[in-house]
């Protein structure tokens, strides 16, 4: 006979469910795992062993299976210890084989029988509800990241044997308490001083969740710019909330007393980032990187040129697509990475050329090297160029000016809100929609089409670029409340390119 009993396995940022399959049989004692198992799942055997002696429950002196299915997906990770012991529980009649019908279990196990966390809890618990299932049985420590999706029954257990009171019936654990979300406190805007058109690039980028870079000499700003970004985004969403969370809980990165996260995240890796650790992947089980731990916030690239280039051309095709897909041994796994990419860098590699205060030192082969570290298929898919120069002394000794990131805000929300009812989808802005997308609902006035078509020859604009540009100028439109793309909207669009051609013939 054979009994089963189902756990998950990780793939990418999502769960699969898998049954695991346990038969014990005459032969020689040994027990074999299979179904594509990694070293890390094999392990369990003597986890198992140890966990199961110490919960006063014999090791059977058979030749035991167990099988994972479906056979063709991978599995990695040490959360099979638990599904594993209940499976070899329930052959053995030592639980209900019944009791475990429609139950998902995951957890590692010490070899006293306690159950320790693991990761993925909420992406296993998002997949179980799917699924129809009755319910989770998880560790008490990764109860509270279950119990965030709605309509779920969670069953934290801190033992295995208070796993296995709970299946005889004899023991009910509590269900974990309601966290409150995960929040941290936003840098206002008022408080940078000066730069009103890189305030105003700024706005623009939260509107259209466009991609930003900043261009100006130490000192100016650019840093904290930057992080006032998070306070002028639209609050997130629920399932927003659940999307990034879900990312977080695959990483390892919530806390036993994590609830929901619901500020949106700010990354700022360092330019020594490794490409795994800005794209994801690395040894084993394939982590999510900076970019996916930005999905719905902030990437935050200071010093861009410092950075690594293979590193930054592999955002290419993720700044497009909002996906990060990599390759691993006999699979494909993706991690969503849908943010908004904030860079900032210096004019040279002195770092002032232009100012007005201090001369630059470096020569002209100097400059173009610094400038040939960034490609220009990478250049092509920021929207925004923003040249800051040197705060004039008023500004920083004068009182905090412009406004604040509660008014900028509101008027972000009112136009992601325009972009909400137009695309119909929650999320997708005048950057992520699809080109058929933009080009219905450009509405793109005549005298601005010319205007386009003139540009297109003066800037050089490729393809690409152009794009960009209308959907820049789309949502400067949509700021202003406008349904028409005016004249107006597209010069402003077209001086973000002209920054930035403006600043690299300085």
């Amino acid at each position: 006979m054979v009994s089963t009993s189902e756990t998950i396995a990780i793939v990418g940022a999502e769960a699969r469910l898998v049954q695991v399959e346990v038969h014990i049989g005459q032969g020689i004692p040994s027990f074999t795992i299979v179904g594509l198992a990694t070293r890390s799942v094999k392990e369990a055997e003597q986890r198992t062993r140890a966990a199961l002696l110490s919960s006063d429950q014999a090791w059977p002196s058979a030749r035991i299976t167990a099988n994972l299915a479906p056979g063709a997906l991978r599995k990695e990770g040490t959360h099979f210890d638990l599904p594993l012991a209940l499976g070899l529980l329930a052959e053995r009649r030592a639980a209900e084989p019944a009791r475990l019908e429609g139950w998902v279990s995951l957890g590692e196990l010490a070899l006293d029988g306690t159950v320790r966390p693991v990761r993925g809890v909420l992406a296993a618990a998002i997949a179980t509800f799917r699924a129809g299932r009755r319910g989770l049985i998880c560790p008490v420590a990764n109860a509270a990241e279950a119990s965030l999706v709605d309509g779920l029954e969670v069953v934290p257990v801190a033992s295995l044997q208070q796993c296995l009171a709970w299946l005889r019936g004899a023991e009910t654990p509590s269900p974990p308490p309601p966290r409150e979300p995960v929040s941290e406190p936003c840098e206002d805007l008022r408080e940078v001083r000066g730069h009103p058109s890189a305030k105003r690039a700024l706005e623009i980028a939260a509107a259209g969740n466009h991609n930003l870079l900043l261009v100006g000499p130490p000192g100016s700003g650019k840093t904290m710019l930057a992080r006032r970004l998070p306070g002028i985004l639209p609050p997130m969403t629920r399932d927003e909330s659940l999307d990034v969370t879900r990312v977080y809980s695959v990483a390892g990165l919530l806390s036993e007393k994590a609830g929901l996260i619901s500020t949106r995240p700010f990354r700022s890796p360092h330019h020594h980032v490794s490409v795994p650790g800005l794209i994801g992947g690395g040894a084993g089980l394939a982590c999510p990187g900076e970019a996916s731990l930005a999905h719905r916030g902030v990437l935050f690239l200071d010093e861009l040129t410092l950075y690594r280039r293979d590193a930054l051309e592999t955002l290419r095709a993720p700044l497009e697509e909002g996906v990060v897909r990599i390759a691993r041994s006999g699979a494909f796994v993706s991690y969503p990475c849908r943010f908004c990419l904030v860079a900032a860098m210096n004019p040279c590699p002195c770092g002032y050329l232009g100012d007005a205060v201090r001369p630059c030192r470096c020569t002209l082969p100097q400059i173009e090297s610094y400038r040939h570290k960034l490609s220009g298929p990478l250049l092509d898919r920021i929207d925004l160029h923003v040249t800051m120069g040197r705060t004039p002394p008023a500004d920083l000794m004068g009182l905090p000016q412009g406004e604040s990131s509660a008014a900028v805000a509101a008027r972000v929300g009112s136009a992601r809100r325009l972009q909400t009812l137009r695309y119909e989808r929650d999320g997708l802005t005048n950057s992520s929609c699809s080109k058929a997308m933009l080009e219905t609902n450009l509405h793109l006035q005549e005298p601005a089409r010319s205007h386009v078509g003139m540009a297109i020859e003066a800037f050089g604009l490729s393809g690409r670029g152009l794009d960009r540009v209308l959907r820049v100028a789309r949502t400067i439109a949509d700021l202003a409340l406008e349904e028409e793309v005016s004249s107006e909207h597209v010069s402003e669009a077209l001086s973000y390119r002209r920054a930035a051609t403006e600043g690299a013939a300085a």
